[in-house]
């Protein structure tokens, strides 16, 4: 990490184990305390990892309206605010091919005024701000995935949405997360 007062990019990261969804989720809404509008989170993982997971956690933290849900079909979903705080803008990058398909949702429109999540976002979404949190969710399968001890993990169980352990990494980049602590766990 660079110091305060280097002048170079700002890079902060911390790596978290949440055992379940539900852990994902509350990680989410932990971001989410720290998240205001102009915020870009780039997400990153294999197809049920839990980038969806903890984009519902970051929208409950937000208190947006609507249910959400992954965009894959339409793309993009706006989530206006309930109080006075941003509103969500939850992109699904999966089925855009190029930076021109990702300009063509016009997303520099609502930058300024909302947190921007982007899933699949990964080598797309960077251009969007040099201030980022770029979101890794990994969700170990197979024997990284057995609980500690005897206890016998079927396999209905990984493929199930809700359970198995996720590895979440976040990556802070840029001068507007200096001085930001991210959450190192469930705790904050």
């Amino acid at each position: 990490m660079d110091g305060p007062d280097a002048g170079g990019p700002v890079e902060q990261s911390v790596a978290v184990t949440l055992p379940d969804a539900e852990a994902t989720r509350a990680y989410g809404r932990a971001l989410a305390g720290l998240l205001r509008a102009r915020d870009l989170v780039v997400l990153t993982g294999p197809l049920g990892a839990g980038k969806t997971t903890l984009t519902q956690g970051i929208g409950a933290g937000l208190d947006v309206r609507g249910q959400v849900a992954s965009p894959t079909f339409i793309i993009a979903r706006v989530h206006p605010p309930l109080g006075a705080g941003p509103a969500l803008v939850h992109v699904d990058a999966y089925r855009l091919g190029s930076l021109d398909e990702l300009d063509a949702l016009d997303l520099d429109a609502t930058l300024d005024e909302s947190v921007t999540v982007v899933e699949w976002g990964e080598g797309l979404a960077e251009v969007l701000s040099e201030d980022r949190l770029e979101v890794v969710v990994d969700r170990p399968r197979g024997a990284h995935a057995q609980p500690a001890g005897d206890a016998v993990v079927d396999e209905e169980d990984l493929l199930d949405a809700e359970a198995g352990a996720r590895v979440v990494t976040v990556r802070a980049l840029g001068p507007r997360w200096r001085g930001v602590v991210l959450p190192a766990g469930l705790g904050g």
